[in-house]
């Protein structure tokens, strides 16, 4: 074959491919037999702008069937947005269907803020159950106490409907089954037994849905159900007020006895100063009595005193030590008395 022919065929399917390629006919042909208009300019315009035509004409055919209208514009701009084109439509499809109120630019913003629009719309409308505390939290019941001291475990089941119109800049599950178990552990740490929870739990339920949990959150509470409340087991605390008030006494008890114990050695300090002081007054004692003998030398040197007066004084210092060894040996013959008189 010539090679100038060859060259021109090779070009020519190049060509053809190329028109296939910017030209989606398949795609304008299926618009067409399903009703949906949409013009060969307008798609060789996205394929120009760098829009998916397959995902533009799948959106439309999929509005269109389920009677619904949407401007080719709004689906490109999403699409150029980096938006999930396919899911939007399913959404507004699902929401329309439901009887849910829900616009494109809505659904649009909630695709492009990262949720999950289609599941908001099936949320919305077969609400969803959410367990308090979650299983994978590591925690499997709440732990709260009543006035009366009295530990409980509960455990909760919140139902949950999407709100479509808080779903962008709401608040996620977390903060729904943080706000539930916050409210059932101040519910029944306001209760005055736990004896009153037990036989009507749901008052507990009541109370936390009348808190308003769910302002400013992606979520509608529907409602909160105990699905189990039980007391603390035998191996954990159940009465909680008993060991508080338990510690308090032991505390309280060595307390006391650090007080006591600090008195106790007060009193030995100030025993042994009184011993101290008892022995400073001895040894003034003696040595008063050793200034007698000085004196009465001087006395004798002065002659003030005679000797006489000298065996007189020394007359009286014996008889006092005879008395006081006479009365010393009757305390010891009572004493001797007494004790035999007592065995």
């Amino acid at each position: 074959m010539d090679p100038v022919t060859l060259f021109v065929i090779i070009g020519v399917s190049v060509l053809f491919l190329f028109f296939l390629w910017i030209v989606p006919l398949r795609l304008y042909f299926a618009a067409r037999f399903t009703g949906v208009r949409i013009g060969i300019g307008e798609l060789i315009g996205m394929r120009i702008r760098r829009v998916s035509p397959a995902t533009i004409v799948e959106s439309k055919i999929v509005a269109h069937k389920a009677g619904l209208s949407i401007a080719t514009d709004f689906l490109e701009a999403h699409y150029l947005a980096n938006g999930n084109v396919i899911t939007v439509v399913k959404a507004l499809v699902s929401a329309d269907k439901a009887n849910i109120p829900l616009s494109f630019e809505r659904a649009a913003a909630i695709d492009l803020a990262g949720r999950d629009v289609l599941e908001a719309v099936h949320t919305s409308v077969n609400p969803r159950v959410i367990d308090c505390p979650r299983s994978d939290s590591g925690t499997a019941m709440l732990d709260a106490v009543a006035k009366d001291g009295i530990r409980l475990l509960v455990k909760a089941r919140v139902t949950v409907r999407a709100n479509l119109d808080r779903l962008v800049g709401g608040a996620t599950e977390d903060t729904i089954i943080a706000r539930v178990g916050q409210g059932i552990v101040s519910a029944i740490g306001s209760s005055p037994t736990y004896k009153s929870v037990l036989e009507n739990p749901d008052s507990i339920s009541r109370r936390v849905l009348e808190s308003g949990l769910d302002s400013q959150t992606a979520f509608e509470i529907v409602s909160i159900d105990i699905a189990d409340i039980s007391v603390a087991g035998m191996g954990q605390v159940a009465n909680v007020g008993a060991q508080l008030e338990t510690e308090r006494a032991e505390a309280d008890k060595k307390m006391r006895q650090a007080e006591a114990e600090g008195r106790r050695a007060m009193a030995v300090a100030t025993e042994q100063e009184m011993i101290a002081k008892t022995q400073e007054m001895r040894a003034r004692v003696i040595d008063a009595e050793a200034q007698v003998p000085l004196a009465i030398a001087d006395a004798f040197r002065s002659g003030n005193l005679g000797v006489m007066d000298y065996y007189n004084i020394k007359n009286i210092q014996a008889d006092t030590k005879m008395r006081d060894s006479i009365g010393q040996s009757d305390e010891d013959e009572s004493t001797e008395e007494e004790s035999g008189s007592e065995t």
